[in-house]
């Protein structure tokens, strides 16, 4: 399948607003956030670790899927489950005739578990959802301690359908050095594969090893960077790629040092974007020390963003003028 056929893409995974005083959703200010990724062109979106899904309760979770069940027919959703087999089970339920694009199971290192074992559990809880699954890969032993058993396991599911998609986040020094990586893509298609680190890797993932686009979280602030990042990547422009790339470190830098969910979310409020309310506990809010240095971080990747969205305006009204 072709770019043209929709086969590449980003996958924006935004915050979630929640009301002052209350944990609810502030479903005015959610919306906020999505329509802003909407109108520049966003057709995915993931609700996974930048929504704190780790840290929801069944009912906020509940509340979440609502909501977003009526988001479904303007985006394809993929909303989080888990880490947890018996958590993604209950959630699974609470998702059960929703028309999401799939589920994204997060992953989790410390739990006992191993590859015949996660193969069960994530066969049952695709099926109490009447869903396939994306898979979350963000370290070699999230599928055991059996590395070859894990991937075997990848391979099994993905050829079952049970899981659609995988969101591959395996942090390096050089992303283009990744064994496990290459032992994966001989099992899996690169086309069933999204580079799920952001912008940090992305224009090597889909340079050296083609996997079928990359996940962002500040390109919810800055969505028209990230696609001219991708189309940049498309067109074998690799340069120019790099160049836009780089505009995101600053952003990424500070999530990296403080926690990238409770940066991003903090960073899509001084941007102006949306008011995106308290983080939940077990994360902390960033002081003001903090948060005086993320403001003009976050303010001038958003300036870049309306500039590349402006010059992208101006150049269609060019086209369609010579038309």
């Amino acid at each position: 399948m072709s770019y043209q056929d929709g086969f590449y893409e980003i996958y924006p995974v935004p915050p979630l607003a929640w009301s002052r005083g209350k944990r609810v959703l502030n479903q005015a200010e959610n919306g906020k956030i999505f329509r802003f990724l909407r109108e520049q062109g966003i057709q995915r979106l993931i609700y996974g670790g930048n929504a704190m899904v780790y840290h929801m309760t069944l009912g906020q979770y509940s509340e979440m899927v609502e909501w977003l069940s009526g988001l479904t027919s303007e985006a394809e959703i993929i909303p989080a489950v888990g880490p947890s087999y018996g958590r993604a089970l209950d959630q699974a339920a609470v998702a059960r005739g929703r028309r999401f694009h799939s589920l994204l199971v997060l992953p989790s290192n410390s739990d006992p578990r191993d590859a015949a074992g996660l193969e069960a559990g994530l066969r049952e809880i695709s099926q109490a959802a009447g869903l396939p699954l994306t898979l979350y890969i963000r370290d070699e032993a999230n599928f055991g301690s059996n590395k070859e058993a894990g991937l075997d396991m990848v391979a099994r599911l993905m050829e079952a359908k049970v899981c659609v998609n995988i969101k591959y986040a395996v942090v390096r020094n050089d992303p283009g050095d990744d064994a496990y990586l290459r032992a994966l893509l001989a099992r899996v298609a690169p086309s069933r594969v999204i580079s799920g680190i952001g912008e940090r890797p992305a224009v090597v993932h889909l340079r050296d090893f083609k996997l079928a686009g990359f996940t962002t979280g500040s390109g919810v602030i800055a969505p028209k960077l990230c696609h001219d990042l991708l189309n940049a990547c498309v067109a074998h422009n690799y340069a120019r790629a790099e160049q836009i790339r780089r505009a995101f470190l600053p952003l990424e830098d500070l999530r990296d040092a403080w926690g990238p969910p409770k940066v991003l979310h903090h960073a899509v409020a001084l941007a102006g974007i949306a008011d995106t309310g308290p983080v939940l506990p077990f994360l902390s809010p960033l002081d003001s020390e903090q948060l005086a240095q993320l403001e003009p971080v976050a303010k001038n990747l958003s300036r870049e963003n309306a500039s590349a969205a402006e010059a992208s305006g101006n150049l269609k009204r060019a086209e369609s003028f010579t038309a």
